[in-house]
């Protein structure tokens, strides 16, 4: 014996990865997570503070800008004020028309001015689109201007658009004193967009306003103004319109989808005398730049600490990994049979304790090397005696197998063949005493014997005729017991060949069908077949197949004949059904009939020799016995049985692919 170890190499070497990537991996990856989670930590924080510092000044816009508007109309309602005190009563028309003129030219956004006496009827009327009406006395006290502002003192009316498109509002100041009257102004505003223009939100953000209906008074974009828009479903408007708070307080900024579906941090602030609500917007991607600077500075710091990480995890890792390499050559040359190798590693640490625990391995392994021979030796003649033990054991587990299926064998043959043997002796003996008083009754009458004694012979012949009758058909069962006998001991099953399997079934189930009716005329059965195309060939003895199939279709036709016979209803329609299924590795064949159906306790015993459910005369009991050799014994495949009493029977054979070798007996004929 060699005092090399030979170690077979792998067909196919893993593909590995070194110890130090490994270890690098590892550092890097560590570090990379401690970096990682600082810099979520500080983005997150990052975020909350720059987004609550920019709702709070987006608030602050949204205040201030609701503050210049009312101070707009503030102004306009001062201006319109010096019209309404108690001395401006008392002077002539022209001048009123005249201060209602100046009015107009200081006040741009008045359009109309109408001056109502304290019965509520119209004294003046000045206006920039249309002639000036004086003393017309028209009767608007029931009109809101009056009504409301003799009430309330001021009057702001909602905002209504005039041609569809200009968007007003209407201002109502009652006078000083008791029914003096009301100045109503028709104020146009759109100049208040000009106010909403010039209200600067960040470098990309804008400033609007919407009536209390959600309609756009003001905005940047006049043609939104002036189409008459309605923002009251806009997700940017509609939930201010429903929680706007009267006093306006409270922190309204969100970051919500603007009339163009970007992203805006929008606030508003409510203007209560008014009923209208101004919008400040930004670009939420302006808003949180400071967020999107502190992104880009930890994905640096990220990366710095990467580059790092990897520099220094290579260096640890070569450290370690230079040892584990010795260790690794030492290994590789004790597998190769150097058992004088030994690893001199001074490190100070787990890897010398490693490597002097090898080193002893070693050791070890050469001493054991020494003795390994002789050891070897004694146990093969230990396993050759084992074996020959076994192989004593084995022929003797096959006798007594040999011995036990002929005394059952024997057994039935005994059993079988008694009964035909009686038949024929005791018939023909029977026919003997028959034939003697045939030939007393001939001599008695002789040739002029009467019509009685003709009749007598005549019977007689009947009952011979009858009698020999009967002798062969029992003759044929002796006969078919035997044959099947011989069959059922028979060894080897014809040529084995790779055949289509789905011609074979489909061939087997025609001849069985063919020869049924052959038999029986009147027999009729509704056949049925579902044969997969990926069977294909199969490698099988195709002349034992046929048996099995011819075998279990018969079977199937004599259960449907019989459940008609035995009153299976108007509405039974006898069905058998082949079919085939291709797998991997095997083909299954189901053969299923709704005749009669097993019991359970047949199922357990139909395999046996000699065992059959059918009348005496018309089976052997050795068909499925057969059947199921030719199947498991000869195929390497088997044969299943699902049954239902009085309802179905399915047979299910799963044959492999490639059929193994049958083992041949010793003896046998």
């Amino acid at each position: 014996m060699s005092s090399a170890i030979a170690t077979p190499e792998p067909a196919q070497a893993r593909q590995r990865v070194g110890l130090a990537v490994k270890f690098a991996l590892a550092f890097l990856g560590l570090v990379s997570l401690v970096l990682v989670v600082n810099g979520a930590v500080n983005l997150l924080l990052s975020y909350d503070e720059a987004k609550r510092a920019a709702l709070t000044v987006q608030q602050e816009k949204a205040d201030a800008a609701a503050q210049r508007i009312n101070q707009f109309v503030s102004e306009i309602e001062s201006q319109i004020g010096w019209t309404t005190r108690t001395e401006w009563q008392r002077i002539g028309v022209e001048q009123q028309r005249y201060d209602f003129i100046r009015l107009l030219r200081q006040t741009p956004a008045i359009t109309d001015l109408q001056f109502l006496d304290g019965s509520g009827k119209e004294q003046l009327r000045v206006s920039r689109l249309e002639p000036d009406v004086i003393g017309s006395l028209k009767d608007y006290s029931a009109d809101p201007p009056f009504a409301k502002a003799m009430a309330d003192h001021i009057w702001f009316g909602p905002v209504y658009f005039r041609n569809g498109s200009e968007p007003y509002m209407t201002i109502a100041i009652a006078h000083a004193g008791h029914d003096s009257g009301v100045t109503v102004a028709e104020v146009n505003l759109e100049f208040i967009g000009e106010v909403i223009t010039a209200i600067r939100v960040g470098g990309a953000g804008y400033a609007f306003i919407v009536s209390r209906e959600g309609r756009l008074i003001a905005h940047p974009d006049k043609s939104l103004v002036l189409r008459n828009t309605d923002w009251s479903q806009q997700p940017q408007v509609a939930p201010a319109l429903s929680e706007a708070k009267p006093d306006g307080g409270g922190n309204t900024a969100a970051i919500v989808r603007d009339y163009d579906g970007k992203s805006v941090l929008s606030a508003y602030a409510p203007i209560a005398r008014l009923g209208w609500i101004v919008f400040v917007a930004l670009p939420a991607s302006e808003a949180l730049a400071p967020v999107y600077r502190s992104l880009i500075q930890t994905g640096a710091l990220l990366g710095l600490g990467l580059v790092l990480a990897g520099v220094g995890g290579t260096l640890l890792a070569r450290r370690l990994v230079v040892p584990i390499r010795r260790l690794q050559l030492g290994a590789e040359r004790l597998g190769e049979g150097d058992l004088a190798q030994r690893i001199e590693i001074k490190t100070g640490d787990e890897i010398e304790t490693l490597a002097d625990r090898f080193n002893l391995m070693a050791s070890r392994i050469q001493e054991s090397h020494e003795t390994l021979e002789a050891k070897v030796d004694g146990r093969t003649r230990e396993l050759a005696r084992s074996l020959e033990d076994l192989r004593n054991a084995q022929d003797r587990l096959i006798q007594s197998e040999k011995l036990a299926s002929l005394g059952q064998l024997t057994a039935g043959i005994a059993h079988e063949i008694k009964n035909p043997l009686n038949f024929v002796n005791n018939f023909a003996e029977l026919s003997r005493e028959l034939l003697d008083e045939l030939g007393e009754a001939v001599g008695a009458n002789g040739a002029g014997r009467d019509d009685g004694a003709s009749s007598e012979i005549a019977e007689l012949t009947a009952m011979i005729k009858s009698n020999l009758d009967k002798v062969v058909q029992h003759g044929r069962r002796a006969d078919s017991i035997v044959k099947n006998m011989l069959l059922h001991s028979r060894q080897g099953g014809g040529e084995r060949r790779s055949v289509d399997l789905n011609a074979v079934v489909e061939e087997s189930l025609n001849l069985a069908y063919h020869g049924a009716r052959a038999e029986k005329p009147d027999f009729n059965i509704t056949l049925a077949n579902d044969l997969d195309p990926a069977v294909a060939a199969v490698d099988i003895y195709p002349q034992e197949i046929t048996r099995v199939l011819l075998n279990l279709i018969s079977n199937g036709f004599y259960a449907t004949h019989r459940k008609k016979l035995d009153g299976g209803g108007a509405a039974f329609a006898p069905t058998l059904a082949v079919s085939t299924k291709a797998f991997p590795d095997r083909v299954e064949i189901r053969i299923r009939d709704n005749g009669t159906g097993l019991s359970e306790a047949v199922k357990e015993k139909m395999f046996n020799p000699f065992f059959t459910t059918k009348p005496a005369g018309e089976g052997t009991g050795l068909g499925l016995s057969l059947s199921h050799d030719i199947v498991v014994k000869q195929h390497g495949g088997r044969i299943d049985v699902e049954s239902k009493l009085g309802e179905f029977t399915q047979f299910t054979i799963a044959l492999p692919r490639v059929t193994p070798q049958p083992a041949v007996a010793g003896a046998g004929s």
